[in-house]
């Protein structure tokens, strides 16, 4: 093999190393992203949960009412 071969064969694999570590925080941030939507997603749906319990609550105290 020539030098500049060797060289180019050098760079290359140091340039594939790059992009599979790069890959590799991509998909952490990703599976972070996701569990952080997740979370999201479970609080959004407690907060409904505790709405709707406030608007029945009510409704019942005015039917009491009446």
């Amino acid at each position: 093999m020539k030098v500049g071969q060797i060289v180019v064969l050098l760079i290359l694999s140091t340039l594939a190393g790059c992009g599979v570590e790069t890959m590799g925080a991509a998909a952490a941030s990703a599976a972070a992203r996701k569990q952080e939507l997740e979370q999201a997603q479970k609080a959004e749906q407690q907060a409904r949960q505790k709405v709707d319990q406030a608007m029945q609550l009510q409704q019942e105290r005015v039917q009491a009412t009446e």
